[in-house]
């Protein structure tokens, strides 16, 4: 079975000089938290694309009356800003290839940086470190305020980010909160949202809409996983 994970382009976006915001979902929901809250708080986003695979569940997602795949690309492109956002966490085998799918996207699309973001786990209250590909983007990172990680680990697509990016020489900032392993974690959402403003010129949060935002952010893809779990059973045994 063919793993690739591709773009399906919905519209012809120029967003030339912008940046792409991976908001998939990882532990404590922070990260989807946060990108939904941009998503909606910032106007004049459009689908712009979706990611497709094989591999993916099959399973239509219903919102406000419409189906959507699970995996979309929404694109401002007054602000140049484009938001990867999914309902679901991609397999553990798919990581790879969602990474490179992203950064291929942006790269094609002449983005100046990519911004990601990974949980660290601590009982300590959400704080924002960063790591960056290139010394261009640690010097954003500088410019921002952001303290900036010497030593450790980064899992999952945000890792495969860092090291694609580094060897491709693209601009890419994964951030690093303190979160919790599951359920949603506003805290740490508005942390990153805080953060990737600093780096993102336009991208702006409700920060007073965020525990709501977390708790519909968490019923909306605790029923997505629920549905896709045997489909995913059926796929990957």
């Amino acid at each position: 079975m063919n793993n690739e994970v591709a773009v399906r382009e919905i519209k012809r976006v120029n967003i030339e000089g912008g940046f792409v915001i991976d908001g998939f979902p990882y532990a404590g929901l922070a990260n989807a938290i946060a990108t939904e809250s941009m998503i909606n708080t910032m106007s004049q986003f459009d689908l712009a694309g979706v990611l497709d695979s094989e591999l993916f569940p099959p399973i239509s997602i219903i919102r406000d009356e419409k189906p959507g795949f699970p995996a979309r690309i929404f694109v401002n492109e007054t602000l140049k800003v484009a938001v990867f956002s999914s309902y679901l966490t991609p397999h553990e085998s798919l990581h790879r290839e969602v990474a490179r799918c992203m950064l291929n996207w942006a790269n094609e699309h002449k983005c100046a940086l990519l911004v990601s973001a990974s949980a660290v786990k601590s009982d300590e209250e959400p704080s924002v470190i960063g790591v960056a590909t290139t010394d261009e983007a640690r010097k954003r990172l500088a410019e921002a305020g952001i303290p900036i990680l010497k030593n450790g680990t980064v899992p999952g697509i945000p890792g495969i980010l860092l090291n694609e990016g580094s060897i491709t020489n693209t601009n890419v900032i994964v951030l690093l909160y303190k979160g919790k392993d599951t359920g949603p974690d506003f805290r740490a959402g508005a942390e990153i949202c805080m953060a990737v403003s600093k780096l993102v010129p336009g991208a702006s949060c409700d920060l007073r809409n965020l525990m709501n935002e977390a708790e519909m952010v968490e019923q909306q893809m605790k029923a997505a996983e629920e549905e896709a779990g045997p489909l995913r059973d059926a796929i990957y045994g």
